[in-house]
């Protein structure tokens, strides 16, 4: 019983990214697609790969004829941003045990994400599965939108143009579902990273705010750590 509980619960977890992953997956496959590969290629990248927005710089290089060296440097620097999420997992992810390694891996922004939209679980719920899971579903979302994208991309004669936007959208639905569930100081989470990412983007521009914005958020939430763990009256 605690097993199907607990796939119940990731599936109900994962539902959100679900849906974006298969117009984002979709995204990139049209993109690898209009670039002169096909669904085989979509479907590697998306297994072995899985970088998001990675996948999306991915598909200009390989356009550009960019060398090995020149991908996966480029590649580390727009993924970077995910060594602050694993520092906050390291505990729960070991958890896992053999699982541990996969969980590191599926780590993406909306998995992340949904990993933080809960500290505790039901008690016939096994955490540590449910967050593998969770991860999981989350890469088989990728990987199925990813060949819907190539396959209607080679299919469908429609202008796809903007649809890389769903990335975004993704991101902001994700954002105002996890602060309608914060509850007392925690509320001034959202605002807090708002605020850093603002004045970053004006002090270092858009190509190099993104970095600055974690690592001063961090900061702040760390030195405030006391205040936000209080619950209000």
């Amino acid at each position: 019983m605690k097993k199907k509980n607990t796939v119940l619960f990731a599936l109900k977890k994962s539902l959100p990214v679900l849906f974006g992953y298969l117009f984002l997956g979709s995204a990139f496959g049209i993109m690898l697609y209009d670039a002169g590969y096909n669904f085989i290629w979509a479907i590697f990248i998306s297994l072995l790969v899985y970088a998001g927005s990675g996948q999306f710089l991915l598909v200009s290089l390989l356009s550009q004829k960019a060398g090995i060296p020149t991908v996966a440097m480029m590649t580390l620097f727009i993924n970077s941003r995910h060594i602050f999420y694993g520092l906050s997992y390291i505990e729960k992810f070991k958890a896992g045990k053999w699982r541990y390694p996969f969980m590191i891996f599926t780590l993406t922004d909306e998995t992340y994400s949904v990993n933080s939209s809960f500290s505790t679980v039901p008690d016939n719920v096994d955490e540590p599965k449910a967050r593998y899971l969770i991860g999981l579903f989350d890469h088989i979302y990728w990987i199925i939108g990813s060949v819907i994208g190539s396959l209607a991309g080679q299919l469908i004669p429609i202008d796809f143009t903007g649809i890389d936007f769903s990335m975004t959208a993704l991101f902001v639905v994700i954002f105002v579902d996890l602060m309608i569930d914060k509850k007392g100081r925690m509320k001034l989470v959202g605002p807090i990273g708002i605020g850093c990412a603002v004045i970053c983007l004006i002090i270092f521009g858009a190509d190099k705010f993104l970095l600055p914005t974690f690592a001063i958020t961090i900061a702040i939430m760390s030195l405030a750590k006391n205040y936000f763990s209080k619950e209000v009256v």
